[in-house]
């Protein structure tokens, strides 16, 4: 009879429905019978009597190891606890309904970009505080990385004014799943140990890295508490602990030691190795030392930090970063080494006067002693993905604090780290610090050992435009006269036959059109010339000191540290690397100088920028020569689509900036001021 009137009052219950309620009333009456048949210590109720006043807070737990949360509920505390929105919440909304718990529907959307309820979520939890209710939640978020505190939890401590009291529960014997979290099992007739982390109070005027810092704390104090409920169990928390938050072998296993013995054997080839690249032109013979890990400057004195990147787009990146940690540490000096000609050249022409330029020793252990032995550096930052093992070993065997910025991994390179633990976390572990262009590449490096990876955005978005050299500006202008112009940047092998045929197709509908083609290794300026002009055309070269005149149909400017008076030049730029499969070269440069982009499909090395102009029209993908020519026909023609481009394209960059205050911010922890070096000394 009482089921009947329950039917008339609240409806059928539908199938799914019967089974959700079924499942989480036997999942209520499992947690029951885990708590009867487990041991505990007095310590276990001391403890929670201790943290009553606190009432209402805000109760914190890892994601995966909330299983037992309803035991440590007293009965005359309202408790409220926050669950996302798909079934296996349903599930255990109904287990908890039997500890006379409420609950708030919705999470933060971490990484997943779509909307979770985290909206709602953050209102009902903030008014459930208000109201004198406590509300429980997992400091971590499904799509984000497992056993980092998000920031979701501090934001709801500071709107509220409520503390954070982080909380762990552990039994001695449980099941792990492999799941992001490894979602935890406690099995009965355990050890049953609990425990309770330093509570955090968020003020409401904090903003910017203060927020940090609190969730950083709040991170640390629950990572503290579950530590000691596993001891107090009498646990190995090893199989509960996922992966990503696992510490990293830093002790380097076999293939370390492999790579160190070859390095070391092939040392007496590497003159051979850099006689043919000099040959070249890839290395400069003058400063071979260098690389032989004898430097040619003297290093000044007080603390150094030393900056290392690749080739130009990297040195592009740091170089503003160097001069903004000069200006906020007047007593430091920076060391920046390259690794090639061209970023030699841009580093001569723009470094500051506190500012050494070094070619990298080559990764061989002699050569990374004996300039490690020179500079002594106090701080080693390596840019994007610069990962040399001897440099990484031996710098951190020395002490020397070291942090990977602008940081980048392709999913094939994240794959084949993957597949050699032992030689991944030994290096990945020494970095102090790594600075991802995005959160799914901070969990790239997280898994692979990083201790520490924060996801501040892309620096070659807050780079300044490249530099217009305006005398040659204005050579250039008075010789093209007015003709239509198509700009191909940073073009590798395979591509400028394609940019030849696209001139052709666009030629005929655009007279005196001049395409220029800067390659992205000047080197290649003479094999692309003779191409050209195999190819029936007239070519100017610039490296030759030549300018184009009224019958050149092509100019190749195979020349250093000229993009950005090239841009200044052109309207519309096909950006190369990306016909072909290279990833893509850097657009922001472009845009920033006002050229219009076009690339191919090949973009995934500048992914976050092509991805945001892409999706707001701010960029063109083209997979052919006849593709590009109709894009710049197009383009060309119409001054109103260019200029609509060009403010999309500038729009869209605003959405993606700020990753270098987040930098400097970032480091400067590890650059104490003058006030800090005096009292260190």
């Amino acid at each position: 009879m009482a089921n009947a009137q329950h039917r008339l009052q609240h409806g059928p219950q539908h199938g799914p429905k019967l089974v959700e309620s079924w499942i989480g009333s036997t999942l209520a009456r499992y947690i029951k019978f885990v708590h009867r048949t487990s041991w505990q210590t007095e310590a276990m109720t001391e403890t929670l009597e201790q943290h009553y006043h606190h009432h209402p807070c805000i109760v914190a737990m890892w994601h995966g190891q909330f299983m037992l949360l309803p035991l440590i509920k007293p009965p005359f505390i309202p408790v409220d606890i926050m669950l996302a929105r798909h079934r296996d919440a349903e599930i255990l909304g109904e287990t908890l309904r039997h500890f006379d718990m409420q609950l708030i529907r919705g999470a933060g959307a971490a990484a997943r970009g779509r909307d979770r309820g985290g909206a709602h979520a953050f209102m009902a939890a903030v008014q459930a505080l208000r109201d004198g209710r406590t509300v429980a939640m997992t400091a971590d978020v499904p799509g984000g990385k497992a056993r980092c505190a998000g920031p979701g939890i501090v934001m709801v401590a500071r709107q509220s004014g409520r503390p954070i009291l982080p909380v762990a529960i552990a039994t001695s014997r449980y099941l792990a799943f492999n799941t992001w979290s490894r979602m935890t099992v406690n099995l009965p007739f355990s050890g049953l140990g609990f425990a309770v982390g330093p509570m955090v109070r968020v003020p409401r005027e904090a903003t910017g890295p203060e927020l940090e810092s609190y969730r950083e704390a709040v991170q640390t104090s629950l990572n503290q508490a579950t530590a000691l409920a596993f001891s107090r169990a009498g646990a190995d928390p090893t199989r509960a602990t996922p992966r990503s938050a696992r510490a990293a072998r830093t002790t380097p296993g076999i293939s370390i030691g492999a790579y160190r013995a070859a390095t070391a054997l092939a040392r007496p080839a590497t003159p051979l190795l850099l006689g043919l690249r000099e040959r070249n032109g890839k290395e400069d013979r003058a400063r071979r030392p260098e690389r032989l890990g004898c430097p040619s400057a003297s290093r000044p004195a007080g603390r150094l930090a030393w900056f290392h990147a690749a080739s130009v787009g990297e040195t592009m990146a740091v170089l503003p970063l160097i001069s903004a940690l000069a200006a906020e540490r007047p007593a430091l000096s920076f060391l920046l080494t390259t690794g090639t000609v061209t970023s030699a050249e841009l580093a001569r022409q723009r470094i500051g006067p506190r500012t050494i330029h070094q070619y990298a020793p080559l990764d061989v252990p002699r050569y990374v002693h004996g300039f490690l032995e020179h500079w002594k550096p106090d701080l080693a930052v390596f840019a994007e993905s610069e990962i040399w093992p001897n440099l990484i070993i031996e710098s951190a065997a020395r002490g020397i604090p070291l942090a990977l910025i602008n940081a980048r991994m392709t999913k094939r390179s994240f794959r084949r780290w993957r597949r050699v633990p032992g030689l991944a976390q030994p290096l990945f572990g020494r970095f102090a610090l790594v600075l991802a262009q995005n959160e799914s590449l901070a969990n790239r490096f997280s898994t692979l050992g990083a201790p520490t990876t924060l996801s501040v955005g892309n620096l070659k978005v807050d780079a300044p435009a490249p530099l217009v050299d305006s005398a040659a500006l204005e050579r250039l202008r008075a010789a093209f006269a007015g003709r239509p112009l198509l700009m191909a940047a940073s073009t590798h092998d395979g591509e400028d036959q394609v940019v030849a045929e696209a001139h052709r197709a666009l030629a005929q509908s655009l007279p005196g059109l001049c395409t220029i083609i800067a390659p992205r290794h000047p080197e290649r300026g003479g094999a692309i010339t003779q191409m050209l002009k195999e190819r029936g055309l007239q070519v100017a070269q610039r490296s030759r000191g030549a300018l184009p005149d009224r019958s050149s149909e092509a100019y190749v400017a195979d020349t250093i540290g000229e993009l950005g008076t090239l841009y200044k030049l052109a309207p519309v730029a096909f950006i190369g690397g990306s016909l072909v499969n290279r990833g893509g070269q850097n657009p922001i440069e472009a845009v920033r100088q006002g050229a219009v982009v076009l690339t191919g499909p090949h973009w995934h090395n500048f992914g976050d920028a092509y991805d945001v102009l892409i999706r707001h029209r701010g960029a063109i993908v083209v997979h052919s020569a006849e593709e590009l020519a109709a894009a710049a026909r197009q383009l060309i023609t119409d001054q109103a689509e260019l200029g609509g481009m060009r403010a999309r394209a500038d729009a869209a960059l605003v959405k993606i900036s700020g990753a270098l205050p987040r930098t400097i911010a970032a480091l400067l922890r590890y650059l104490p001021n003058e006030e800090g070096l005096v009292r260190a000394s």
